[in-house]
């Protein structure tokens, strides 16, 4: 398989299309090796407009995103080299790879042991040294001294119900978190920025579909 041709077309018929023009998230497209961060039985679908199975594959949520689901998350967000960035759901490793070239940190948490492995050793074979990635459910209180304080950009890598309160606390003063929010047939990227200490502001960016990460709290429905 011809990867940088397959590359190529991903960028250009699958990435352009859906309104990613910011020249930097192209470039690093071009440069992080998707393929190296698939497993070797799905590295024909690596470029190609899915979601890829993850091992162990005992719940939806473990898979990597579609490409163009990745690289708008990125323009949404445009992280800058001085920010600290958390991300839920490490997967294979390659959005925090993404997420990487353009912060100064990143902290990836992932609930599943095997794909901890995989995200540390694919990070650390790609030589990006300025992640870490720890096994653990991020719908849970964040109470590892690796997360203390606050960060400038929180991407929750997979969909949610809602985002909870404690992560938007999670914030600095104009941070911004990604999150793909809602139900069923129809959910949004919802992009939310921290105003204040007390105010934040949520925009509606598009609409996706992505699977649920585990865990995380679905509101009671209501009744008369």
């Amino acid at each position: 398989m011809n990867f940088e041709q397959a590359r190529f077309n991903m960028i250009e018929q699958q990435i352009r299309p859906w309104e990613v023009l910011d020249t930097q998230v192209l470039s690093l497209l071009a440069t992080v090796r998707r393929e190296d961060f698939v497993p070797k039985a799905y590295q024909a679908l690596a470029f190609a407009d899915l979601e890829i199975a993850l091992p162990p594959q005992t719940h939806p949520s473990q898979c990597m995103l579609s490409p163009k689901v990745e690289a708008r998350t990125l323009q949404d967000l445009a992280v800058q080299k001085h920010e600290k960035v958390l991300e839920i759901g490490a997967g294979s490793g390659y959005m925090a790879a993404l997420l990487a070239h353009r912060a100064q940190q990143v902290i990836s948490l992932e609930i599943e042991g095997e794909l901890a492995r995989m995200a540390r050793d694919n990070l650390q074979r790609a030589g990006i040294h300025n992640t870490l990635v720890l096994q653990q459910d991020g719908a849970q209180p964040l109470t590892d001294p690796q997360l203390a304080g606050l960060f400038d950009v929180i991407v929750i890598s997979g969909s949610v119900a809602e985002v909870p309160e404690s992560l938007k606390r999670k914030l600095k003063p104009g941070g911004r978190l990604s999150a793909i929010v809602g139900s069923e047939p129809v959910m949004s990227a919802t992009l939310i920025t921290r105003v204040d200490e007390q105010a934040w502001r949520t925009e509606q960016k598009w609409e996706t579909l992505a699977p649920r990460l585990r865990h995380f709290p679905t509101p009671s429905a209501f009744r008369f």
